[in-house]
């Protein structure tokens, strides 16, 4: 596996692999590997004929008083175990090299980027949209491989790759839990054991939307004041949302009476965390 710094190689070793005819799959992260990463690079491996990784912890994407500085780097670990899977190459930059003196080029991300995060991480997705179209000129792979942890952030991509005509493929891969339905993320290595305990109430909430829609609840208001209640009386610390939207415009539902996605995002300790979860209502009885 080879180990690229400089956005030149890392393009002439991209591009070498498309003119041969070969499928690049790419799989754009921050390290800080854990299973669901590496699930990514997995299916990439399965769909394509070789696997390009990025790890690269993004400044644009931080806000003021985030966890820039304190965000886990572990790039000999990650390396050895992408070097593991099979990895063909791993394009590990400087904020100098993505960001350069005098650089003020960013893009403008697509309205699914407004509400959300949006709102409660101002000029996060701008900094996303911006370091993610930079990725994809200087590795112009087939594909590129997202999980679904990270909804907005999909949605983003997939709607700036439509607008832009990037030519590549966005594939979308389910939330990867750990065995008692936590979503996995890097965040959660701040965690305390007991925070950790705490965290589930993210999916306990999902999951209680989710029972309330199947006994018949319709109404969005009800389901996300419901999420709210699990919410606090299992552990969160501060709540920023709790919706129940449309699925491809985040937009909130009043009715529930199609597929419908529960997103969360609270606060155990001084950790922030998101999760989310597709909502699909009954059909109605039949007549006798």
């Amino acid at each position: 596996m080879k180990v690229l710094h400089s956005c030149h190689e890392a393009f002439a070793h991209a591009h070498h692999v498309r003119l041969e005819g070969q499928r690049l799959g790419f799989v754009p992260t921050m390290g800080a590997l854990h299973e669901g990463h590496l699930a990514l690079v997995r299916r990439s491996k399965e769909e394509c004929d070789a696997t390009a990784v990025s790890i690269f912890v993004n400044p644009t994407q931080f806000g003021p008083g985030e966890d820039y500085q304190q965000y886990p780097r572990t790039l000999e670990q990650d390396c050895q175990g992408l070097r593991d899977l099979g990895v063909d190459f791993v394009f590990v930059p400087t904020a100098q090299d993505l960001y350069p003196v005098g650089f003020s080029t960013y893009v403008h991300p697509p309205r699914v980027a407004e509400p959300l995060e949006g709102k409660f991480r101002p000029g996060h997705f701008r900094g996303v949209a911006t370091v993610v179209l930079k990725l994809f000129h200087i590795i112009p792979a087939t594909a590129a491989y997202f999980g679904r942890k990270d909804y907005q952030q999909l949605l983003v991509i997939r709607r700036m790759v439509e607008d832009l005509n990037v030519p590549i493929r966005i594939v979308d891969c389910p939330t990867v839990r750990e065995a008692d339905g936590l979503a996995m993320s890097s965040r959660n290595r701040y965690l305390s054991p007991q925070q950790r305990q705490a965290a589930l109430c993210l999916w306990k909430a999902l999951n209680a939307a989710r029972e309330r829609l199947a006994s018949g609840e319709r109404e969005g208001a009800a389901l996300q004041r419901h999420m709210l209640d699990v919410l606090y009386d299992q552990g969160a610390d501060r709540v920023d949302y709790a919706v129940v939207a449309d699925p491809d415009t985040l937009e909130p539902l009043q009715e529930v009476d199609r597929t419908a996605i529960a997103l969360i995002a609270a606060h155990v300790g001084k950790t922030r965390l998101i999760d989310n979860l597709l909502l699909e209502p009954s059909p109605p009885d039949e007549p006798n």
